[in-house]
């Protein structure tokens, strides 16, 4: 339970008492009865209030998540240097007052959403990039009040900082840092170098007036009608220029593959060709050595010809006409090497 809580109801009800013995003392004055005794309660109840009064106006209970600056007519400067940190604390009655700050983190919203900010309607910022395109652009400013610089905020902002301070930099500097973008750049791939940028000069500039900055959120970058479209249509082209690739790309695969198989057929023919040729390579060299074989036979045996010749004759045949310019008789062999017998040969007529 709070103890200011408590004594402000004990103050509270001193006083109804005080009132409640006022009205029976004037009520008995008017009936002509006595109220000597009454008059004593109304002292006691009156003391009693202006205790519990006095010590409910100087106990001030601060919570965890708060510092509070204290109002002071018995300093100089008009407030103490010091902000009063959580905890009970005690300031004079009636001559200070505390004015309490939320160290919390505290979230600002620019959205395009009507109901999504703090400022009701559109509210995003809208900026020009680098190329004059325009950009609307929701964000969070996630920040916090440095607990050390309370009496700096209180004496500059007092409770104005979110809005005269906080909205009008964050605007600025988002508008600031689009500016270094081109269009092109924010949709394909600096939207984090943008969100770093724009987080780095807002905690230089939070910083300096007793800000802490815990997180910029770029929420959303929205284009205008005309440059969406623009967008759209790009998309539409890169992936037909995307199909158009493919489709060289299936038939750079066909062609390689027929190359490929050409290559094949190719090399097939050419080691048939080449065994072919190595066949009839050995098979001339085997008729020549055949050929060299039968000429050394014939030098060393003449008759080794006629020999063969007779011997590839029908078996039987014991005439041949021969033309007339070529009369001549062949010996036929027998199988133990003498002459058998004689073939004639008579020449026929021209």
């Amino acid at each position: 339970m709070n103890i200011t809580a408590v004594v402000s109801a004990v103050a509270t009800v001193a006083w109804l008492v005080v009132v409640v013995l006022i009205g029976v003392a004037v009520l008995r004055a008017t009936r002509g009865q006595p109220f000597r005794g009454i008059v004593g309660g109304m002292i006691a109840g009156v003391v009693i209030a202006l205790v519990a009064s006095s010590a409910s106006a100087g106990l001030v209970f601060i919570q965890p998540n708060e510092r509070a600056v204290v109002i002071s007519a018995v300093q100089a400067r008009g407030y103490r240097s010091e902000a009063l940190t959580p905890g009970l604390r005690w300031i004079f009655p009636f001559a200070e007052t505390i004015q309490r700050y939320s160290i919390s983190q505290q979230t600002y919203t620019m959205s395009i959403a009507p109901l999504e900010g703090q400022v009701q309607g559109d509210d995003s910022v809208s900026a020009r990039t680098s190329d004059v395109q325009e950009v609307l652009i929701d964000s969070s400013v996630i920040f916090s009040v440095n607990p050390t610089r309370v009496i700096d905020i209180h004496i500059r902002w007092q409770n104005r900082y979110e809005v005269g301070f906080v909205r009008p930099q964050a605007r600025g500097i988002i508008r600031d840092e689009a500016a270094k973008f081109g269009v092109e750049e924010i949709v394909s791939g600096s939207r984090d170098e943008l969100t770093a940028g724009i987080r780095d000069k807002l905690d230089e500039k939070l910083a300096s007036e007793g800000l802490i900055l815990v997180d910029f959120v770029l929420r959303n970058i929205q284009f205008t009608p005309e440059f969406a479209a623009q967008v759209e249509q790009k998309q539409i082209e890169e992936q037909k220029k995307l199909q158009a690739e493919f489709t060289v790309g299936v038939r750079q695969q066909e062609a390689l593959q027929a190359i490929a198989l050409a290559e094949g057929q190719k090399a097939a023919a050419i080691l048939e060709a080449e065994g072919l040729a190595e066949a009839r390579v050995i098979q001339a060299l085997a008729e020549k050595e055949a050929l060299e074989l039968i000429a050394s036979a014939l030098r060393d045996n003449p008759d080794l010809i006629t020999f063969e010749y007779v011997q590839r004759l029908a078996p039987g045949i014991r005439v041949m006409l021969v033309p007339s310019d070529n009369p001549f008789l062949i010996p036929i062999p027998s199988l133990d090497g003498s002459t058998t017998g004689t073939t004639t040969i008579e020449p026929t007529a021209p």
